[in-house]
């Protein structure tokens, strides 16, 4: 063989060995919503590539968002309808709801509407109080506290004095300076206790339980079932593309042979190969990885999420033969079904803290934070315990952690600190 011509094979089959690693790659990383466009691009690319549909539609995968769900748009402009308006003004009042966030915020340039609409800023504040009086209650608010405070002025049980802290002391109730409250006020403590629970019932983000752009829907990848003692896992069954070979287009190119035809089949033959070949990859690679977590995680399966232990990507890495980085690929943005509904596969993996008494470290962040979730719950709110009491207390239950570790695990929970949880009743 010539030195020269052998070298360009070599050089081809690497570089085809590098391509279809790649695409191997790419396609492991994929979640399914994300393999399904994937497919669909390489058939238009590829007309050898024959795509079957799901044999489940969107509407029967669980966890999806229902299709009849109605917009926040929608709710405000069915209310705007009993309203009489003038075109300009209804128009004005449809930009304004459009320019809400997902959260039912506003947020406008009003120079902007102040000169489309030909408005003074008397008649738009009219139009912005008119988007404000829709239900629910809370939207179109341009702050938090212009939020909380549209939400308790229609309540006609809320005191003066409560509405009187959101609008004039909103700042200094946040930083717990309720004595500093009291005395300006002229009021008691309790009562200032009172308008905290008031403030505490109202929603933040008003408009955030409609339905907003549902592009990305939750399909899992894998379906763990329990039946007694017994824990198994398969793939999720019918929610991907299925790939086949369009024998009629090769037939077709068949009876009409020459040379560049067959190096265009051969061609698009070998990639639709590589392609099924990754697809069966994936699905191993998924099935390998599901199948190890349910052996680490099996008291989360079996007995609940308040049951999980620690797991490192390295250790499930260990378990299947792969490489650390394979595994981070495979969990990335992909979903389990349990019974006890659908999780991130992320959610399995969570750090070690080491047990009191032991060597050896058994106990998994997640159970710290149910540990600690639950002294906050049950103490004395008069008296709440400060982080370093629940330091000694989860020290006594068996988890050795620190002062620092238990204030960054109460901020993840949206526990506040001792001082902010203290009720004066």
């Amino acid at each position: 063989m010539n030195l020269s011509a052998g070298l360009f094979q070599q050089q081809q089959q690497k570089l085809q060995m590098t391509q279809q690693l790649s695409q191997a790659i790419t396609i492991l990383q994929y979640s399914t919503m994300e393999l399904n466009d994937y497919l669909e691009s390489k058939a238009m690319e590829n007309p050898l590539i024959q795509l079957k549909p799901p044999k489940r539609k969107l509407t029967e995968w669980q966890d999806f968002v229902s299709d009849t769900a109605v917009s926040l748009s929608e709710v405000l402009l069915i209310q705007l309808n009993l309203k009489s308006l003038t075109d300009n003004e209804r128009k004005c009042v449809e930009e304004l709801i459009y320019s809400l966030d997902g959260n039912g915020y506003l947020h406008i340039e009003r120079d902007q509407f102040l000169e489309k609409y030909k408005l003074g800023e008397e008649a738009l504040d009219e139009m912005i109080s008119l988007v404000q009086s829709l239900e629910p209650a809370g939207i179109g608010a341009r702050s938090l506290q212009e939020c909380i405070y549209l939400q308790l002025d229609r309540r006609w049980e809320v005191p003066d004095f409560v509405l009187a802290i959101v609008s004039e002391h909103f700042q200094a109730f946040a930083d717990r300076k309720w004595k500093e409250i009291a005395k300006t006020l002229g009021l008691e403590l309790k009562q200032v206790q009172a308008a905290a629970d008031f403030i505490t019932q109202c929603n933040p983000r008003p408009g955030s339980a409609y339905a907003k752009d549902f592009s990305h829907y939750i399909v899992p990848e894998l379906n763990v079932r329990v039946k007694g003692d017994d824990v198994t896992v398969a793939l999720y069954d019918g929610t991907s593309i299925t790939v086949t070979l369009n024998k009629e287009y090769t037939d077709f190119l068949g009876h009409h042979p020459d040379r560049d035809t067959e190096s265009y089949i051969k061609e698009k033959k070998q990639e639709f190969e590589w392609l099924v070949q990754s697809l069966r990859q994936r699905n191993q690679t998924m099935l390998k990885v599901g199948k190890a977590i349910v052996e680490k995680q099996r008291g989360f399966f079996l007995q609940g999420p308040g049951h999980l232990q620690p797991l490192t990507l390295k250790q499930i890495a260990e378990e299947v033969g792969a490489h650390e980085s394979t595994i981070s690929r495979a969990v990335r943005g992909k979903y389990v079904q349990t019974p006890y509904g659908v999780f991130e596969l992320k959610n399995f993996f969570t750090a070690a803290i080491r047990a009191v008494d032991t060597d050896e470290e058994t106990v998994s962040a997640g159970t710290v934070k149910k540990e600690l979730q639950e002294l906050v719950n049950q103490e004395d709110k008069r008296k709440p315990l400060s982080d370093q009491k629940l330091v000694a207390l989860l020290t006594d239950k068996g988890c050795d952690v620190s002062r620092r570790t238990v204030a960054k695990y109460r901020d993840q929970l949206g526990i506040p600190s001792s001082t902010k949880r203290k009720r004066y009743e």
